[in-house]
């Protein structure tokens, strides 16, 4: 069961600070950093300490800071919005957080998390936009670290952006109604010409690409992404998927996409569950079809989001058909598939030279029936299979394999939810394959990986199915003898 996402004790807000008074008490290192930090804000920043250190010194005098040369006192406090208690000394700190909270006043003790009512965060600065990283006073250098990544990923160009569009806001709003047709301006506006033009420092160009934006009166066009959302892990996601969850405007998902996942679109788009588990389908494939294209025809941006890849067991071919012949225009993002997250938690080559050059995606309803399909012989030669969705079949499965030639011996390699922290890995041979069917403790999505390459597979974290293969025998010859 996937565990719950950690609770923030420490929430993030940004405070209005224009023209109101933050508080610092103390003249050294610690002071000036938090005078620097604030200094990138609005606020009058008020210093306190009656024997400062020269670089303090210096930064209120080119900063215009106000100093209040004296030993602190409650008084100086007055007034603030913030108070840091910043003077290096523990009782000092002390006096200063007790008599910021007496005053009703949020204070952040420096290094001393436990009189914090609030803490800094590393600062990305892209005024008017701005990225704040805390780790509630637990690892500082861990969010100097992310604000390093962050800066380097930011164009200078954001802040000018930004601004453009706070001027332009009031016109968007009278000339564009709510819901989609002002997000698709806001989208083609930070993406698109008038991004680019500040991009190149542009500002008079970028102002005329987004009036010429504004003022185009051609409808909004639908368009769906068929997105593979992997195995399950959140982190096996592509970035070009993530990208177009935060722009849709409806999320259509499969029932096998874990909550986490389809949580990574945009807040307030429209999620529509569609079903798909075994025996459980909420809606039918044509029922899915028509859905998309009545969603396309609205103009609406829309993540179709499979399991795994969509083109591998995920129906796409057909949603791609109805798509096309109602004219909507659609894209295919790829997933990782459930065969190589399996195969990526064995450490198995699927392919192995010298011995498999080849492989086969598969699930185990097409061994049912009178006839083997073709790709039964592939297996013979030395292909290497990968089994979806095959547990309740396994069985017959490895009876027909067997049956058509392949060796009792093969090995195998079965995972139960490939990729995510709770994953079972089991192995064996062909023979050992049948004893997945008694096993009622697999609920989860079951992947079976058959063929010679398999034996070069890490089995070191991995349960024997043989075990559960005797104890099945035992099972069964007891049921035997009660009749």
């Amino acid at each position: 069961m996937p565990q719950a996402p950690a609770k923030l004790n420490a929430f993030p807000v940004f405070m209005r600070v224009a023209g109101e008074a933050v508080a610092i008490v103390g003249g050294g290192e610690e002071a000036l950093a938090k005078a620097r930090l604030i200094g990138q804000s609005s606020a009058v920043l008020r210093i306190i300490a009656d024997a400062p250190e020269h670089d303090l010194l210096a930064f209120i005098a080119a900063n215009g800071a106000v100093h209040i040369a004296a030993a602190y006192e409650a008084a100086h406090l007055e007034g603030a919005v913030m108070v840091f208690a910043a003077s290096g000394n523990e009782a000092l700190d002390r006096r200063v957080a007790e008599d910021a909270r007496r005053l009703g006043i949020p204070v952040n003790a420096v290094d001393r998390p436990e009189l914090c009512d609030f803490f800094t965060p590393a600062l990305v600065n892209r005024a008017p936009v701005a990225i704040a990283i805390g780790t509630e006073g637990a690892g500082p250098v861990l969010a100097q670290m992310l604000r390093s990544r962050i800066d380097r990923m930011l164009s200078p160009s954001l802040g000018p952006l930004a601004s453009l569009a706070a001027s332009l806001r009031g016109t968007v709003e009278r000339l564009l109604l709510k819901g989609n047709a002002r997000r698709r301006f806001w989208s083609e506006f930070f993406g698109g010409a008038p991004a680019r033009a500040m991009e190149a420092g542009q500002l008079s160009q970028a102002h005329g690409a987004a009036v010429d934006l504004l003022l185009s009166n051609a409808p909004a066009s639908g368009h769906i992404a068929l997105v593979g959302a992997g195995p399950g892990a959140e982190d096996l996601l592509t970035l070009r998927a993530h990208r177009l969850l935060m722009e849709a405007d409806v999320i259509v998902h499969d029932a096998l996409v874990p909550e986490a996942i389809v949580a990574m679109g945009r807040r307030d788009a429209e999620r529509l569950p569609v079903g798909k588990r075994k025996g459980c389908h909420t809606k039918s494939q044509a029922e899915i079809n028509a859905l998309l294209i009545e969603l396309g025809r609205d103009g609406k941006r829309v993540v179709r989001l499979k399991s795994g890849d969509p083109l591998v067991f995920g129906r796409a071919g057909e949603e791609m058909a109805a798509l096309r012949d109602a004219g909507i225009a659609y894209e295919v993002v790829p997933g990782v598939t459930a065969a190589f997250a399996a195969a990526a938690d064995f450490e198995l080559p699927l392919t192995l030279r010298g011995v498999s050059s080849s492989m086969v995606f598969t699930t185990g309803h097409d061994l049912k029936g009178n006839s083997l399909p073709d790709w039964a012989k592939l297996a013979i030669s030395g292909a290497t299979v990968a089994v979806y969705m095959g547990r309740s079949v396994a069985a017959e499965v490895a009876g027909r394999l067997i049956e058509a030639g392949l060796s009792p011996d093969t090995a195998v390699a079965v995972v139960e939810n490939a990729s995510l922290a709770n994953r079972r890995r089991f192995h064996g041979t062909l023979a050992d394959l049948p004893s997945l069917e008694i096993r009622a403790d697999l609920t989860g999505p079951v992947m079976t990986i058959i063929g010679d390459a398999v034996a070069g597979a890490n089995f070191e974290r991995s349960e024997p199915l043989a075990a559960h293969r005797h104890e099945g025998a035992a099972q069964t010859a007891a049921e035997g003898a009660e009749r």
